[in-house]
């Protein structure tokens, strides 16, 4: 059962995940907290903000939840734009996937959805791109939003205006659960958290319903949950303000300009880095090499920002949704490089049940898909271009 409207629900996390829930049940009149240890962690604030289900060549089940989410992200927008009073930079621009030969265009997994571009109409949609790009995809349908700039601190303020509670560098250190009851379902209940403040002192703070929204560290609080960081690194260069119309999603390195002539170019995909901080020579010159192929004109532009993130893999690069082993505390992780795309189709499917109201059936269908406990792969090698 939940708890009592009056006791706050703690959002264990302040990145786009945890903020998108916490707006959501506000709105609906639920006292939340929301626990962060520091805002530059969130991967909301490194990824580029593509919304691209069909350009990644997604399918199954993951195609079908991004598909969802992308037919809600613009009323979720305009919510949260209403609230917060600020602009999100939601583009509908349309996604342009390029290939070296008709043949491996044709053979992508969501081609029966894109239009199929030969090398004058790849031109004409990409002026400039490398020649070895013989053919392409444009996928209309997909878009980008400026989550690095507009749409985190639009949701934050959105969530401030609302009456989200925040509780800035509070690092959780340990679930507190109860034993399973005899003859029950044999989950232990949640309790609370250990955590420590920003003023370095340890302290408990009870609760019976929390969702634990963490990214990449979630695994530190919950062992049993198949998540791993997996570093990227990522650039921005200043180009002429219409020298692309379309994001580029090419192999190994995408490009996604902004309305001002800011174009964000990444990433690379490293799991085994863990959690190494910085940037490294290596990864820049694979970016730069990448954009130089991709679209030799763009290597001459001025470079304003390097940074880096980690995003939360998973082995089969699908979130982890629901119920967790621990009565009371839900999941909301491990969305890779599809973090901006499924925030809005999270929060959907997660806000009911934390309220304690039923889903529809096709909304427990499209959540039973991601349950943290379904059987899994071996992890594989992470796709060279990320979210």
């Amino acid at each position: 059962m939940p708890a009592a409207a009056c006791d706050p629900l703690l959002i264990l996390g302040g990145g786009l995940i945890g903020l998108s829930v916490a707006h959501q049940l506000a709105r609906r009149g639920r006292a939340v907290t929301v626990l962060s240890r520091r805002r530059s962690e969130a991967a909301g604030f490194v990824a580029a903000g593509m919304l691209a289900p069909h350009a990644e060549g997604l399918s199954g089940p993951l195609l079908a939840l991004g598909q969802a989410s992308l037919g809600r992200i613009p009323a979720w927008v305009a919510q949260i734009e209403a609230d917060s009073g600020l602009r999100c930079g939601l583009r509908a621009c349309g996604i342009v996937v390029p290939f070296r030969s008709a043949a491996e265009r044709d053979t992508y997994p969501t081609a029966a959805v894109g239009e199929a571009l030969d090398r004058t109409r790849l031109e004409a949609e990409v002026p400039g791109i490398g020649p070895d790009f013989r053919a392409g995809l444009l996928f209309a349908q997909d878009g980008q939003i400026d989550n690095r700039r507009q749409l985190m601190r639009a949701l934050e303020r959105a969530c401030v205006e609302r009456g989200v509670a925040f509780e800035e560098g509070a690092e959780v250190l340990e679930l507190l659960t109860d034993d399973p009851v005899p003859g029950a379902t044999g989950r232990s209940h949640l309790r609370g958290v250990r955590l420590r403040g920003a003023d370095g002192e340890e302290r408990r703070l009870g609760c019976e319903q929390a969702v634990l929204a963490c990214g990449a560290w979630s695994a530190d609080l919950l062992p049993a949950l198949p998540v791993h960081p997996v570093k990227g690194q990522m650039l921005s260069l200043q180009g002429p303000r219409q020298a692309l119309q379309r994001v580029v999603f090419g192999p190994g390195t995408y490009l996604v300009p902004r309305e001002d002539g800011l174009v964000v170019v990444g990433a690379t995909s490293e799991a085994e880095a863990g959690f190494a901080d910085g940037l490294t020579p290596r990864g820049q010159r694979q970016l730069e090499d990448n954009l130089a192929a991709l679209l030799p004109a763009a290597a001459g532009w001025p470079p304003m920002e390097r940074w880096w993130g980690f995003r939360p893999g998973t082995p089969d690069q699908s979130p982890l949704l629901g119920a967790s082993p621990i009565e009371g505390l839900w999941l909301a992780t491990g969305h890779y490089r599809n973090g901006v795309l499924l925030a809005a189709i999270t929060a959907e499917l997660l806000v009911p049940l934390l309220l304690g109201q039923n889903l529809p059936a096709s909304a427990r269908e499209l959540l039973a898909a991601f349950r943290w406990d379904r059987p899994l792969p071996p992890p594989a090698a992470s796709h060279p271009a990320a979210e």
